[in-house]
């Protein structure tokens, strides 16, 4: 028996995750059963020899086609093994699961009613207190709403000011009614509160007391001031799906559609509360290998609703009877310990709000299809699988080994995602190890935030390589590219202007004309993260210079400063070295200048 077959026959009756790898060990699918044996004997045919079952799609019978290992994790239940079954997708990426391109939550704003004084916040996750109200989801307005609730009503404006015993400079201006000095009583502040409250899910009503006082700006000449408000209504304004819908009910529901183009794909989701849309998203998929409506059904409830996400809606309006709607149905039962319904309307209004979202999916693929021209021209100059959307571009920085740093910044969809930019110390001393250092760090956190499409790398074939032994290590696969300086004298200078950069991928070699929109595509993303690393670097060695400065003052001479640092690696760890560990690296000169005039 081959060794397929022989895993097929050794599975076990439980709930579970399974996965299917080809031949060279690349993950292919990930799956999720509530009886791991029955499910993936659904996949084969036994006789005469271990083959796609005939019955399965175009798309699944070419996945059983290249599968050659199984490797399964047993779990306690199928919704277990739906959340399991989410998290590794996010992370590994196989290549015939269907993806989103954005995997996020959506910020709520909320007000605990326990607090004497309560005051809105704006959250992601579930808060811990004891009467907590929720409004929401906000997929792009939060914010604007925030801080048009403060600038309307005299509420407390931090929440530093409630422990205040004294009215301050809020007080003075007119932006607080100064509870901490007892100027306005609970029911007062209460009944504020509470008429604040009833504007959050009424836009046009808080837009129109925002417009009065925009006019009041702009009568007074505070231009600046009313441009701002200005603003604030249009970020209002624009951030729901505007629709000629109207609910006779003031009802409280979710609605969740699909589109497809063919080679793409979107979701999209409308919120409404008290019978008004409040808020709109959308999101896209990535899919290679087909699309799979059920699948991408399934991928969008795990998405938007998850375990630290507040719910304020229970029922849920989706365009089609999707395979797994039950199980979702028993998983968000189970998650938030409430009913859900998932319901399928036919006619009136759920039904008119159920074909807006479909026509808000459509939107976001045609915008989608106007920006892929690029992606799509290097998807097929570097023989990518797939379009690269999402990408991560990382270089390092340092001077004479000095205040060494990695850096990576985020391009998505034509924009730079600047909230998603990181840096990082580093320890190494050579390139090569610098750059291990970095892409580990980034690797080791794909479980809390999910890789991209495809990695840049600032440099040549030997960095691209080990970035992709990195990505192996953490068993995920995708496009990796090098963008480098071709070779002068023996060496690749940045500074060297008849130096040409390359690209490298796939094993392959690419040398573009200057003029080439795709080179110059990768030079922007290269360019941008060696400003942000220089920018890190510079901001890292002034504060070293400053430590070294500081120790200088104490006594202790430049030797014996890089002696302590290459003894103990960081000036917080010669700080928190004790007098004898100080000896023992330096002397007891350094010893007491150090430890004894602290």
């Amino acid at each position: 028996m081959k060794p397929l077959e022989e895993s097929i026959k050794r599975l076990p009756q439980s709930a579970g995750v399974y996965q299917y790898f080809d031949q060279n060990g690349r993950l292919l699918y990930i799956g999720k059963a509530k009886n791991l044996k029955n499910r993936v004997k659904q996949y084969f045919a036994f006789t005469p020899k271990l083959s796609p079952d005939p019955r399965l799609s175009a798309r699944i019978a070419k996945m059983i086609g290249e599968t050659r290992a199984l490797e399964y994790i047993v779990v306690e239940s199928e919704s277990d093994a739906l959340i399991l079954e989410n998290s590794l997708i996010k992370q590994l990426k196989p290549k015939y699961n269907i993806l989103l391109r954005d995997d996020k939550t959506y910020p709520y704003i909320y007000i605990d009613l326990s607090e004497e004084f309560p005051r809105f916040e704006i959250t992601r996750k579930v808060v811990s207190a004891k009467k907590v109200k929720y409004f929401g989801p906000f997929a792009s307005a939060a914010r604007y709403i925030y801080d048009a609730l403060y600038s309307i009503f005299p509420i407390a404006q931090k929440r530093g000011c409630l422990k205040e015993k004294k009215a301050c400079l809020f007080y003075q201006i007119g932006r607080c009614a100064a509870p901490c000095a007892g100027l306005i009583d609970k029911t007062a502040y209460r009944a504020m509160i509470n008429e604040a409250a009833a504007l959050i899910n009424h836009k046009e009503k808080l837009a129109k007391a925002l417009e009065a006082q925009m006019t009041r700006y702009a009568n007074a000449e505070h231009f600046e001031e009313a441009a701002k408000i200005r603003d604030q209504i249009r970020g209002i304004l624009s951030s729901a799906a505007l629709s000629g819908v109207d609910l006779a009910r003031k009802e409280n529901f979710d609605v969740l559609a699909l589109a497809d183009l063919g080679a793409s794909a979107a979701a999209a989701a409308l919120f409404v509360r008290e019978g008004k849309i409040i808020s709109s998203a959308s999101q896209s998929f990535k899919f290679s290998q087909g699309y799979d409506e059920d699948e991408a059904y399934k991928r969008s409830f795990m998405s938007i609703y998850s375990r630290d996400t507040p719910v304020t809606a229970t029922t849920i309006y989706v365009a089609k009877d999707f395979v797994e709607k039950d199980t979702i149905a028993d998983w968000l039962n189970a998650l938030y310990k409430k009913r859900f319904e998932i319901i399928v309307p036919k006619i009136g209004a759920k039904k008119a709000l159920v074909d807006l979202a479909i026509k808000n999916a459509k939107e976001l693929l045609k915008k989608e299809a106007q920006n892929s021209s690029i992606e799509t021209a290097i998807k097929d100059l570097l023989k990518f699988e797939n379009a690269p959307k999402r990408l991560e571009i990382f270089d390092n920085s340092h001077i004479m080994g000095e205040a060494t740093v990695g850096a990576m910044v985020v391009f998505d969809k034509n924009d730079w995602v600047k909230g998603d930019y990181r840096h990082y110390n580093l320890t190494a001393k050579n390139e090569y190890d610098q750059m291990l250092e970095t892409l580990s760090k980034r690797a080791d956190k794909f479980g809390e935030n999910p890789p991209p499409d495809c990695w840049v790398i600032d440099g040549g074939e030997t960095l691209r390589r080990l970035a992709i032994d990195v990505l192996n290590s953490v068993g995920v696969t995708i496009d990796v590219v090098a963008i480098g300086k071709e070779k002068l004298d023996g060496k690749a200078h940045r500074a060297k202007g008849a130096a040409k950069d390359i690209l490298y991928a796939n094993g392959e070699v690419f040398r573009l004309d200057t003029s080439d929109k795709r080179l110059q595509f990768f030079q922007k993303l290269r360019d941008e993260a060696h400003r942000f690393a220089i920018a890190f670097h510079r901001k890292q060695k002034r504060k070293t210079d400053a430590k070294f400065a500081l120790l200088k003052v104490k006594g202790i001479g430049e030797a014996t400063l890089k002696r302590l640092i290459q003894v103990f690696g960081s000036f917080e760890a010669i700080d928190g070295a004790t007098y004898d560990e100080i000896a023992a690296a330096a002397g007891q000169k350094a010893a007491k200048a150090l430890k004894e005039k602290a």
